[in-house]
C-alpha cells in the first residue's frame, strides 16, 4: 500500500474514533457518549408530561405514582434505543420491554390527560428501532391506530388536533426508524463486502507478485547456484577459471537485483484504472455525483476509458503514472476543499499527440491563497515526463484541473 493510501486509511480511522459512520456500531467511549447525547436531545418532546407533573394539578400520591411510571418508561426507552442497538438483548426481553412501554403509555395517557399521549410516539420509535422488520411494521401501524383511538376518545372527538400533534409524527417516526435500520444494515453489508473485495484483491496481488518474482529470480538463482558449484570444483586447481565463474556470478546477481527493483517499482507505480476506482469511491463517499468513465470504457472523439489507452493509443508507464497522480490529487482536492456536488473526469487525445486529463467540479472555485504543496508536487511530477499542469476556474463556477502528457502515436494498444 502506498504512503498516500496509508495516510487516507489513518485519517479515516481517526475520524471513525470520533463519530461512527452510518451502519457502524459505537466502539469507543466518545462514540457512546455522542450517541447518548443524540438520544437525550430527542427527549425534549417529553416536556409536556414533565410540566404536567410539576404544575401541582395532581395530588401528591398521583404525582409520585406518575413520576415513578414516567421514570420507568424513560429508563426502558433508553435501554432499548442505546443498550440494545449496541449490544443486542434477547428477543423475548426486547418484546417484553416494548410491551411495558406500551402499557405505561396507555395507563398514563388515560389517567393523566391528553398531554401524555406523546409517550406513544416514543413507543413507536422504540418498536421501529428494535423489533424485526415485519414485526416492527405491524407494531408501528397498531401503535398509530392506538394513538388515534385514544386521542379522539374512541372516535367521539374526531376534530381533535391529535392527528397533527401525535398521529402523523408517530407514523413518520416509526417509518423513519424502520428505514434507518434498513439503511444501516445495507451499509454494514456493503462495508463487509468492500473489505472482502479488498482482501481478495490484496491476496491476488501477492500471488501475482510471487509469480513474477519467481519468473524473474528462478533462472538467475539457478544460474548462480550452478556457477557457485562449478567455481567450488575448480578451486584450488584452476583459480583463473574459478575467478571467471565468480565474475559471472556477480554479473548475474547484479542483473537480478536490477530486475527486482524494476518489478517493485512497477508495482508501486499508480495506474489510471486503479485511481479511477479510488476516485469514484471517494466522490460517492463524500456525497458528490461522480461523472467518471468505467475502466476499459473507450468513447468516441478521442475520449479514453482511463485503462492506459486513449483512442486506441496506449500510454507509456511513466506518463500514465503522472496522470494517475494528477487524478488522485484532483479528486482529493474536490473532496476536501471544493464543497462541490458534482465532479467530472475526462481523458482525451489532443491533436498535438498529447493526452489530456480534465477534472472539473461545480464547487466554490479556486482560493486566493498560494498554490498548495500538492499541486506544486504534481507540477514537478508532470515536468519529469514533459507534461504540463493547468488550473483555472470552471466555466460555470467551480474549479478545473487539466494535466497534459505526451503519447506515442506509433504504439497502438494490442
Amino acid at each position: 500500500m502506498s504512503s498516500e493510501g496509508t495516510g487516507r486509511t489513518e485519517r479515516a480511522a481517526a475520524d471513525s474514533r470520533i463519530l461512527p459512520a452510518i451502519g457502524v456500531l459505537p466502539a469507543t467511549r466518545r462514540q457512546r457518549v455522542r450517541k447518548m447525547v443524540w438520544i437525550a436531545v430527542w427527549m425534549v418532546f417529553l416536556g409536556g408530561p414533565v410540566q404536567d407533573l410539576t404544575s401541582g394539578g395532581h395530588s401528591a400520591a398521583v404525582t409520585a405514582a406518575a413520576a415513578t411510571a414516567f421514570a420507568l418508561f424513560g429508563a426502558v426507552y433508553v435501554v432499548l434505543i442505546f443498550r440494545h442497538t449496541t449490544f443486542p438483548l434477547p428477543a423475548g426481553a426486547v418484546r417484553a420491554m416494548v410491551g411495558v412501554m406500551f402499557g405505561l403509555a396507555c395507563v398514563l395517557s388515560a389517567t393523566m390527560g391528553d398531554v401524555w399521549i406523546v409517550l406513544f410516539v416514543y413507543v413507536t420509535v422504540a418498536a421501529g428501532a428494535v423489533l424485526p422488520e415485519r414485526a416492527a411494521t405491524g407494531t408501528v401501524a397498531a401503535l398509530v391506530l392506538a394513538i388515534a383511538v385514544i386521542g379522539t376518545d374512541f372516535g367521539r372527538h374526531l376534530e381533535s388536533d391529535v392527528w397533527v400533534s401525535f398521529v402523523i409524527p408517530a407514523a413518520l417516526a416509526g417509518t423513519a426508524m424502520i428505514s434507518a435500520r434498513k439503511t444501516a444494515r445495507a451499509m454494514r453489508e456493503l462495508r463487509a463486502a468492500r473489505a472482502t473485495v479488498a482482501q481478495l484483491a490484496a491476496n491476488e496481488e501477492r500471488l501475482r507478485l510471487a509469480r513474477d518474482l519467481h519468473d524473474l529470480l528462478g533462472h538467475s538463482l539457478s544460474l548462480i547456484t550452478l556457477k557457485s558449484e562449478l567455481a567450488g570444483r575448480m578451486l584450488p586447481g584452476r583459480p583463473e577459471q574459478a575467478a571467471a565463474q565468480v565474475a559471472d556470478i556477480e554479473r548475474v546477481s547484479r542483473q537480478a537485483l536490477v530486475d527486482v527493483r524494476e518489478a517493485v517499482g512497477g508495482y508501486r507505480r499508480p495506474t489510471l484504472a486503479a485511481e479511477l476506482a479510488g476516485a469514484r469511491t471517494a466522490l460517492m463517499a463524500a456525497g458528490i455525483a461522480a461523472d467518471v468513465p468505467q475502466p476499459g470504457e473507450d468513447g468516441q472523439d478521442g475520449h479514453g476509458g482511463l485503462d492506459g489507452t486513449v483512442a486506441g493509443v496506449r500510454l507509456d508507464p511513466e506518463p500514465e503514472a503522472a496522470l494517475a497522480w494528477a487524478l488522485r490529487e484532483a479528486v482529493t482536492n474536490v473532496v476536501r476543499h471544493s464543497d462541490a456536488s458534482r465532479c467530472a473526469v475526462v481523458l482525451t487525445l489532443q491533436a498535438d499527440a498529447t493526452a489530456c486529463l480534465t477534472v472539473t467540479d461545480n464547487g466554490a472555485g479556486p482560493s486566493d491563497s498560494a498554490e498548495g504543496n500538492g499541486l506544486t508536487g504534481l507540477r514537478e511530477r508532470l515536468a519529469l515526463v514533459e507534461g504540463v499542469l493547468e488550473t483555472a476556474p470552471g466555466v460555470r463556477g467551480g474549479f478545473t484541473l487539466r494535466a497534459t502528457v505526451p503519447v506515442r502515436a506509433e504504439a497502438p494498444a494490442q
